[in-house]
């Protein structure tokens, strides 16, 4: 049995718990990142190491990794037994996470391979960039609306819509805030262009790709972000694991002998799940399947609930495409072909 290694990350050192499998002891290391070499060089092939995931843990892990039998990566939003602890020491994290891993309680979280990260990372900076783009619209509505002055939120987005703000009549300070803010939304407009231009480009490279665009109501560029969010495939057991990962799927709680569905959870990727529901927007236009299926829930639960059972539905559908490696030749009415 060989050792169960606890790690406590963070920028510029880490502490390590050494945990023997066979006798219970444990030792206690600290060490500066520089130093990761001396770390690597204490290793055996038959050992654990248990690490929380932070922003250097993907060259912390390849650094190690073929060094010890398993590099278990642990999820911090599941794993409150160190975020909610009483005693938050270094020392302490290290000898929880050796611990748990020891009993086989790590809720690990997914590494995916480096290019699915760099282009979910892509994806991450340009929803953040029209968030801020949105914000900054908004804020020329309100600063427009003290005068009285009421613009269509869509003349916004063409550069002949910010030229004619500069032009409105207001008092001089409003006119240079609106100058700093339109500036800023032109350089946004700049930056999103790009990313887009390089998820386009970078997407044609997933595996999968040619698949999931095959499916009427994803483009390249919503193919490319659902990507960049499942990574492999094969790393979820069914659909359902899929719809959970997504957080599309009901918060359940049983009570005695009473079982209660809510709302959906809303946990994992916020930009997948809301990518998904922009696909089965336009998706359920071209599916008389998805559309069907829509209408029927709509009548019944109202278009909120009946959008989100259908983003499941869709959802199922890129497993399946994906999971057997199939191409639609015509996604209305569903013939494939097999790749």
């Amino acid at each position: 049995m060989g050792r169960y290694i606890g790690v406590d990350l963070h920028k510029n050192n880490f502490m390590v718990c050494f945990l023997d499998g066979e006798t219970g002891e444990y030792e206690l290391c600290g060490y500066r990142l520089s130093e990761l070499s001396l770390f690597r060089g204490e290793l055996l092939s038959g050992d654990s190491v248990g690490v929380e995931s932070t922003g250097n843990t993907r060259y912390f892990v390849e650094q190690i990794r073929d060094c010890v039998e398993s590099v278990k990566v642990i999820n911090p939003s599941q794993f409150k037994v160190i975020s909610h602890s009483v005693k938050k020491t270094d020392r302490h994290d290290a000898e929880t996470i050796a611990e748990f891993l020891s009993k086989g309680m790590i809720p690990e979280v997914r590494m995916k391979d480096k290019k699915t990260s760099q282009i979910a990372s892509l994806c991450h900076t340009r929803d953040k960039l029209v968030k801020l783009r949105t914000a900054l619209k908004n804020k020329i509505h309100n600063i427009l609306n003290s005068y009285g002055i009421q613009i269509k939120k869509e003349s916004l987005t063409s550069e002949k819509g910010l030229r004619s703000v500069l032009q409105l009549p207001v008092d001089e300070i409003a006119q240079v805030e609106l100058t700093v803010i339109v500036s800023q939304i032109r350089s946004l407009n700049e930056g999103i262009k790009a990313l887009d231009a390089e998820l386009s480009e970078r997407g044609r490279s997933l595996k999968g790709y040619e698949n999931i665009t095959s499916i009427k109501g994803i483009g390249p560029k919503s193919g490319t972000i659902l990507l960049s969010v499942i990574g492999d495939i094969n790393d979820f057991e069914s659909e359902k694991k899929l719809a959970a990962y997504f957080g599309i799927v009901p918060r359940v709680s049983n009570s005695n002998e009473t079982t209660h569905s809510g709302r959906i959870t809303k946990r994992g990727s916020k930009i997948g799940r809301t990518t998904l529901v922009q696909c089965t927007l336009i998706a359920i236009k071209y599916s008389p399947y998805l559309n069907l299926f829509y209408q029927r829930i709509k009548e019944r639960k109202g278009s909120g609930k009946a959008i989100i059972a259908t983003a499941k539905k869709l959802l199922g559908v890129i497993y399946m495409t994906l999971k057997e490696d199939v191409i639609f030749e015509n996604f209305p009415q569903f013939l494939m072909k097999t790749t």
